[in-house]
């Protein structure tokens, strides 16, 4: 009995080591890929656009730029939607359009040279293009790596929600005041509505109604009634007249 508890132990140890020895080996070949893709990084290039020319987007600049070396990735930013909503409603281009960008290249010495003879030449191609005549605004970003471009990413999304937050902060406290000042008047409106009201009824002349006065009946009935029982006691008690 105590042979098998003895066995079982050394099996459960052997799995034990078996498992963390599989483990040891993920880190390891996790730590070997991390350090690859540093070299990598370590050698790659970005470069930053200040403006997109317009109906430009992703698939079309990494096409354009992609015959100047091989590109890793590409981003760029949307505009504002705002202005995206006053373009619409004055007619011009109903599409995505984008603020500026970044373009990696997977050599940093193509990343340079790109940008040292591409800045401020006229990006051409067909002659029929609406980007024909645009130029190039690009930049090479030393010492600039993708990670960079996340971490600045993420403090202006951050930046935004916080404006946003405090524009719709700011439009909510002006329309309440708004609401408050409509509310104020419509009272005083009223005031001076039953004011004017008062004033005409105060204005307005008494009428004092006259209606003709008839005497009494009742006195000349009194009166005759008067001189007939003094008639009356004058007989009966023999009193002259």
């Amino acid at each position: 009995m105590a042979e098998e508890e003895t066995a079982a132990e050394v099996e459960r140890v052997q799995s034990g080591d078996e498992e963390a020895l599989r483990r040891e080996r993920r880190r390891e070949r996790k730590r070997k890929r991390l350090l690859k893709e540093a070299e990598k990084a370590e050698k790659r290039g970005v470069c930053y656009l200040s403006r997109v020319p317009p109906h430009m987007n992703p698939l079309r600049l990494r096409q354009i730029l992609s015959q100047y070396g091989e590109i890793g990735r590409v981003y760029l930013t949307p505009e504002d939607a705002s202005n995206q909503m006053r373009r619409k409603k004055a007619g011009g281009f109903r599409g995505q359009e984008f603020s500026e960008g970044w373009v990696e290249f997977i050599d940093k010495k193509v990343a340079k040279r790109v940008a040292s003879s591409l800045n401020g030449e006229q990006i051409g191609g067909k002659k029929r293009s609406s980007i024909y005549y645009d130029l190039w605004n690009i930049k090479y970003l030393s010492k600039f790596k993708w990670d960079d471009l996340k971490e600045e990413t993420e403090i202006k999304n951050a930046t935004r929600e916080q404006k946003l937050v405090l524009e719709l902060s700011a439009a909510k406290k002006e329309r309440d005041f708004y609401l408050s000042k409509v509310d104020q008047s419509k009272a005083i409106s009223m005031i001076g509505e039953r004011l004017k009201k008062k004033q005409k009824i105060e204005m307005l002349p008494k009428v004092v109604r006259h209606f003709p006065q008839k005497r009494p009946a009742g006195n000349e009935a009194g009166e005759s009634k008067g001189l007939l029982s003094r008639d009356i006691l004058a007989g009966v008690f023999g009193g002259s007249s």
